[in-house]
């Protein structure tokens, strides 16, 4: 049990923190707010107003492009091991590799083809 406790006090400082930040943000904070604070805002696209909305809604654009950055980003994280272990993996790794950046390829141009790397 002794082996948990340095596990558990470092859980309990981590919760302390974040409650802490929390209410100390609450209690410091702005207490007048204005509409520019309360106005949606995501990496300078203008939201759209929807007419049966009350409030604004940011294009569902912006996070499919998002999105297709992180799918390829992590796509590519996959590669740098095989890029440092190149020489110890063989044949198999290389057949492995080869068959994952043709499945990479085949996403890429589907979603080149279907326009979604086009930012207008």
């Amino acid at each position: 049990m002794e082996l948990y406790l340095p596990v558990v006090v470092l859980s309990a400082i981590a919760g302390l923190f974040a409650v802490g930040s929390v209410l100390m943000s609450s209690v410091v904070g702005p207490k007048r707010y204005n509409r520019a604070r309360l106005d949606s805002y995501e990496c300078g696209i203008q939201p759209v107003s929807d007419p049966g909305r009350t409030n604004r809604t940011i294009p569902v654009r912006y996070y499919t492009v998002a999105m297709t950055f992180i799918i390829f980003d992590v796509e590519i994280m996959f590669l740098v091991p095989w890029a440092v272990h190149f020489d110890q993996l063989g044949t198999f790794g290389y057949l492995a590799t080869v068959l994952f950046i043709l499945n990479l390829s085949i996403a890429y141009a589907y979603e080149w083809r279907r326009g979604g790397l086009d930012w207008d």
